[in-house]
């Protein structure tokens, strides 16, 4: 059961994304390949993301080895079969970093309010986030291949609200994606879609040290 608290904040939890917020990956590697294989810069993303290739890895159902497969057999036909699964492997490994000035500004918001991470994401979640040295981070880690739903449906957010411990209506919602952030704005949560650190500012600012 949720419970709403009174108080004189807009919000009563910040319910973040992950990636593309606080993590971002290197894929300069990736690139390097994709020009030496004579494809467009963003070929092999376009492929591994679309839903049909990128979903089941996010729902757990399926490993990152047979993601990579599912890879190379979108990239049929535009390179040969061992180079497909090179570019397949070369963005399974690409990698990350977190952005530290986000991650500074949500340290301060969580001393404030819950802060929980509401993420599409795959089973190597939790040691991901030990190797950016992240495990403590949030309050409550909401991930897509463990619940078994992703973002944009509507499950996730309840989950993410009901772990926070507040109603739907008193939770800032923040998300690189627009569709994310509409679906939560939709629940009646308050959104963000981010683009930057500055677009936190303004929601965030009254809690955040100048």
């Amino acid at each position: 059961m949720t419970t709403t608290k009174i108080t004189s904040r807009p919000f009563d939890a910040a319910l973040c994304d992950l990636d593309n917020v606080i993590r971002f990956y290197d894929t300069t590697q990736l690139s390097i390949l994709e020009r030496g294989a004579g494809l467009a810069e963003g070929t092999t993303e376009k492929v591994a993301f679309a839903p049909e290739t990128d979903l089941p890895l996010l729902l757990g159902t399926i490993t990152k080895r047979q993601w990579v497969e599912s890879i190379a057999i979108g990239l049929a036909g535009q390179v040969p079969e061992a180079q497909a699964h090179e570019l397949g492997a070369a963005l399974a490994k690409a990698p990350f970093w977190a952005d530290e000035v986000v991650v500074a500004m949500l340290r301060q918001v969580r001393a404030h309010v819950p802060l929980v991470l509401v993420t599409n994401a795959t089973v190597e979640l939790e040691d991901d986030l030990a190797s950016l040295g992240l495990s403590d981070f949030a309050d409550h880690v909401i991930s897509s291949a463990r619940v078994g739903v992703a973002k944009p449906d509507r499950k996730i957010y309840e989950i993410a609200a009901a772990q926070a411990g507040v109603d739907m209506s008193r939770c800032l919602f923040v998300d690189d994606r627009l569709e994310n952030v509409e679906a939560a704005v939709g629940l009646g949560m308050t959104g963000v879609h981010y683009r930057g650190p500055a677009d936190l500012r303004g929601p965030l600012g009254f809690m955040l040290e100048s």
